[in-house]
């Protein structure tokens, strides 16, 4: 069940970043690979880089990944094969930042949805008019094929990989190593243009925000937020949506499915239980929830994921 072998395309002039990003996240966790055109790859940062393996490894992968370089179209033609081959053959594929450009270039994304660092969004489309580009999310999920946007954005597609593939509680563990959110919904805005002003209202929300998680069980209607962060509704909504890139409402939904996954892969209580404890009003309403989400109702995710 879920991916095992991850490889991950390092062209010429790949970003340090991306590169650390994806070996903090599937080092020692899975059989990782890194994958160029030549023994030596050189960084954006000008740093030499040992690959471990070739493009026949790359096309072997169950999860393959075409990482971001300083130049969008650095992959070579002996690479956009190897990801063909990867595809036809039934691995997942995916990229971050400029990586879709990889893909993009492969032909892996004609008719489908796909995202990239917004920088890069009109290029991206303008050079590839069969992908529906959506330059203001954090990545998109078509399945077989996953995009994501630049720089930080990679962690989130990532951590949603394995949450997807191997469920919520590797995926949490991950992100507590990594001192990162375990969990955004792709359809967060990949930038924020107006931060919310620093001071005491920052500390306030921040408190609203750990207040919750640890009271997911009770009710939390939007006015009873606002008057713990001592705001108006209008203004706490406002506030809110600016620090986090979605509504109160939705942050709450996603952290307690997010908690309910959890659940269910770590505990036997019962759906009915699970249910009361992340506040929703029975098994009825969560597996309503669970299926618009996962596609699945809880007891099929927790026969599929229960450790």
């Amino acid at each position: 069940m879920g991916f095992r072998s991850v490889a991950a395309y390092a062209p010429g002039g790949v970003t340090a970043f991306g590169l650390g990003l994806v070996g903090e996240v599937f080092t020692g966790r899975f059989a990782f690979t890194v994958c160029a055109d030549a023994e030596v790859v050189t960084t954006d940062l000008g740093l030499a880089v040992q690959a471990c393996g070739d493009l026949e490894a790359l096309a072997g992968a169950d999860l393959v990944l075409a990482l971001p370089s300083a130049v969008p179209d650095a992959a070579s033609p002996r690479a956009l094969e190897a990801f063909r081959a990867a595809s036809e053959r039934g691995a997942l594929v995916a990229s971050h930042c400029v990586g879709a450009f990889t893909l993009a270039a492969a032909g892996l994304l004609d008719g489908r949805r796909a995202t990239t660092h917004w920088r890069f969004a009109d290029r991206l489309a303008q050079r590839f008019p069969a992908v529906t580009v959506e330059p203001d999310v954090l990545y998109v999920d078509e399945g077989d094929l996953l995009t994501g946007a630049g720089a930080a954005a990679g962690i989130d597609l990532c951590l949603h990989l394995i949450r997807r593939e191997h469920g919520a509680a590797a995926a949490n563990a991950i992100a507590r190593e990594m001192v990162v959110p375990a969990h955004r919904e792709g359809g967060q805005a990949q930038y924020l243009a107006t931060p919310i002003p620093g001071g005491a209202d920052d500390e306030r929300l921040a408190g609203v925000l750990a207040w919750a998680l640890e009271h997911l069980g009770e009710p939390l209607p939007v006015d009873r937020l606002a008057a713990r962060a001592l705001m108006s509704r209008r203004t706490f909504i406002r506030r809110f949506t600016a620090a986090t890139g979605t509504t109160p409402h939705a942050w709450v939904r996603a952290q307690r499915l997010n908690r309910a996954e959890e659940l269910l892969e770590t505990t036997d209580l019962p759906v009915e239980e699970v249910a009361r404890r992340v506040g929703y009003s029975g098994g009825a309403e969560l597996r309503e929830q669970f299926v618009r989400r996962r596609g699945v109702p809880p007891r099929d995710y927790r026969r599929a994921f229960h450790v």
